[in-house]
């Protein structure tokens, strides 16, 4: 039996947090049905570190004999709102290992997002989800996220 988690820790990931993060970011693809590509991910993730594309924070938990480990991330887009003429974060992936998922890992890991839209002085976030993904809906909406109402979401791929 693996020891239960007793704390989160959320950290600001940095390039050198690369070979912790690039086999959860393909955990994350993996999910949402795409093919492993550890290579792939790793070149995407350096992207984003070099250009400052992206945030990505990154949860450690550490269980009741003191192992520490890298247990979920959250990756956070800019974007903006024209009509605030405010910054806008999108919140584009949230994952979690199965394993530490029921420890407040995603919580904390939405907590640190909503942090860092207030210290940016942003509008706030926004994310989208699958409409199937009900376990998904009930951490967001728990951690105070609102279903959108009013606006419809339209999509054209290319």
């Amino acid at each position: 039996m693996t020891p239960q988690s007793n704390s989160i820790e959320i950290v600001r990931a940095t390039v050198e947090d690369l070979p912790l993060l690039v086999p959860l970011f393909d955990g994350y693809r993996q999910f949402y049905r795409q093919a492993a590509d550890l290579e792939g991910a790793r070149r995407f993730l350096t992207t984003h570190f070099a250009n400052k594309t992206s945030v990505i924070f990154l949860a450690f938990s550490t269980d009741t004999e003191g192992a520490r480990q890298a247990c979920g991330f959250t990756q956070l887009y800019p974007s903006f709102s024209s009509v605030s003429m405010k910054a806008l974060w999108i919140l584009n992936d949230l994952f979690v290992t199965p394993e530490a998922r029921r420890t407040g890992a995603g919580t904390a890991l939405l907590e640190r997002a909503r942090l860092f839209a207030v210290e940016t002085g942003s509008k706030g976030l926004t994310l989208t989800t699958a409409t199937t993904n009900y376990t998904a809906q009930a951490v967001y909406e728990a951690a105070g996220w609102k279903r959108d109402e009013e606006f419809y979401t339209y999509l054209m791929y290319v």
